[in-house]
């Protein structure tokens, strides 16, 4: 299973976000660069990043995400107010790993098919749920999708996976969310993303036990230090279970 450690970027600061609400944001006090080439020293493979002023419409944080693709070392999945195939195609020359898409696929998903069949595995779909609905719009907006359909929409489209979140037990409830979110694995042919279910290290072995789950996007416990990234990265690697020697 891949740990995502992750960045959510606002004004050039990294930030956590409580239950997706943009006007309820925690500051922290660290380089973004640093912190970005801190997960890389640490083992990681990749690296999810959320810009949330793209995400929110109110700037960007551009000129930051080219150093951070530039410097990491490792490759980066970018989320953020994808909305247009000009912007996902200039990030992806720009050099970015892989593109985090949600609201375009519910607005236009021919759309996101064509990008996925001419970037194969470097689309990534985002599948925010609230109240058993898909939420759009940076979680602002609900849709009249629900999950399960929604995802088998994209069984036959070369995405690189899909990143749930269940916004109704993010934070507080976590066996909960791994509730839904093993559930929607069970509907989709593609490897899925847990989002928003990991605050302690037992968490991430819990994951690696859910049937179709890849990976897991970790930020606030790493910033409040409840999870230490090594030791992260070192559960969620697979360790070969006990064969009996049969004689």
């Amino acid at each position: 299973m891949i740990i995502y450690p992750t960045l959510e970027l606002h004004n050039g600061k990294c930030v956590s976000l409580t239950r997706g609400r943009l006007d309820d944001r925690v500051l922290w006090h660290v380089d973004p660069l640093e912190m970005a080439k801190g997960f890389a020293t640490a083992g990681a493979e990749w690296m999810h990043v959320t810009d949330i002023n793209a995400l929110a419409g109110d700037g960007n944080n551009n000129g930051l995400l080219e150093d951070i693709i530039r410097s990491a070392g490792i490759p980066v999945q970018l989320g953020g107010g994808f909305r247009s195939r000009e912007v996902v195609e200039r990030w992806i020359e720009k050099g970015a790993g892989r593109i985090v898409i949600g609201t375009m696929a519910a607005y236009e998903p021919d759309l996101v098919r064509e990008l996925a069949k001419w970037h194969p595995d470097q689309i990534v779909l985002s599948v925010d749920i609230y109240q058993g609905s898909v939420m759009t719009e940076g979680w602002r907006t609900k849709s009249a999708f629900d999950p399960a359909t929604f995802v088998r929409a994209f069984n036959d489209v070369p995405l690189a996976g899909l990143i749930v979140t269940d916004i109704d037990a993010d934070i507080e409830d976590a066996d909960g969310s791994v509730g839904v979110i093993s559930g929607l694995a069970a509907e989709t042919c593609h490897p899925v993303i847990a989002r928003g279910t990991v605050r302690k290290v037992d968490d991430v072995s819990l994951l690696r036990y859910v049937p179709n789950i890849s990976g897991a996007i970790i930020g606030r416990a790493l910033f409040s230090k409840d999870i230490d990234l090594s030791e992260a990265l070192s559960v969620a690697q697979a360790t070969p279970e006990p064969v009996a020697d049969f004689q």
